[in-house]
């Protein structure tokens, strides 16, 4: 796989004022079908709205329909503190659910839900029914607005890849959380993830987030959906979204299992960005999170070391 790895770019519809998510997540056991290889090369396909050229393109995840394809939330709305089911199901231009699509990172399709003060974070599996319906079992723990970002590609010629989102409602007593500070380091489970580089808008950065346990560097990090580590960062104030890919891959002869895990991203403006390491470790996955500034701002990695995992609640279901 290049260096040069392509970047998705998401937006959600409405602005709202928020911080960002506290340092990290919830430890659990993937399903052995995470596993399986990456073909990266899928995501060079010809980009749709939001993919490729940021200067001009309307960034993807800005609607709830796009190329005639439509996110349809079944499940507006959930009760915090309490399991629910989260259904959902992609139509086509005639309404029709589609109910064939492309495995895209082992997958035919990944969910992606976070809450607007970006304290709590979800990457979810959900599974697929043979009429199209799509659930996954969510339990948020807070009420407010989140958003639910779907990332596929249709199994139809000259489909190409999609991100579509749409406002998911918790209910209940709500509380904004407040914005983090930057910070070069954080922890999670006894690891020490170290980020170096910054993001900058509109200009290809380099990104390497190094992972440590009890002062050593860890070098056996295991492939987890095709890589060693999978890279989100969601923008302060509208939910801006990039996904973006490592460089190389497990078994290409020449990327390495740690400690370091590379990336080029490429911010679509200047602000406020929380950005989420996953990586798998000892059969297990972790998030690690990182408040970061683009443009005139103090960029990552200069201000003071801070841990965050505290408050902060993300997870992954497989």
């Amino acid at each position: 796989m290049n260096t040069g790895v392509k970047i998705t770019v998401f937006a959600a519809a409405l602005a709202a004022t928020f911080g960002t998510a506290y340092g990290v997540g919830a430890a659990i056991d993937p399903a052995a079908g995470d596993q399986e290889p990456a073909a990266h090369a899928k995501h060079d396909r010809p980009a749709p709205s939001g993919h490729g050229d940021h200067a001009n393109a309307t960034p993807a995840g800005l609607q709830i329909s796009e190329a005639g394809y439509t996110l349809d939330l079944k499940t507006p709305r959930v009760t915090a503190g309490e399991e629910s089911e989260l259904r959902f199901a992609i139509r086509d231009q005639d309404g029709h659910q589609v109910t064939s699509f492309r495995r895209e990172h082992g997958k035919e399709l990944h969910l992606i839900l976070a809450s607007r003060d970006l304290v709590t974070y979800r990457h979810l599996h959900p599974t697929r029914a043979a009429d199209g319906t799509w659930s996954t079992p969510v339990d948020l723990p807070a009420a407010g607005t989140y958003r639910v970002f779907a990332d596929f590609t249709p199994d139809a010629e000259g489909a190409t890849n999609l991100t579509l989102g749409a406002d998911l409602a918790s209910s209940g007593a709500y509380k904004a959380a407040a914005l983090p500070e930057p910070a070069a380091t954080t922890t999670i489970d006894g690891y020490t993830v170290t980020l170096n580089g910054a993001l900058s808008p509109g200009k290809a950065g380099e990104l390497t987030l190094s992972v440590s346990r009890d002062g050593r560097p860890v070098t056996d990090l295991e492939p987890y959906l095709g890589a060693y580590g999978h890279l989100v960062a969601l923008r302060s104030g509208d939910l801006a979204y990039l996904h973006v890919h490592p460089h190389g891959e497990p078994g290409d002869g020449t990327t390495k299992p740690g400690p370091g895990i590379s990336f080029t991203a490429t911010a679509p403006s200047a602000g406020t960005y929380r950005l989420f390491l996953d990586f798998k470790h000892n059969g297990t996955v972790r998030t690690a999170a990182f408040t970061v500034h683009t443009g005139k701002t103090t960029p990552a990695g200069t201000t003071k070391p801070a841990t965050s995992e505290e408050h902060s609640d993300s997870n992954h279901q497989h």
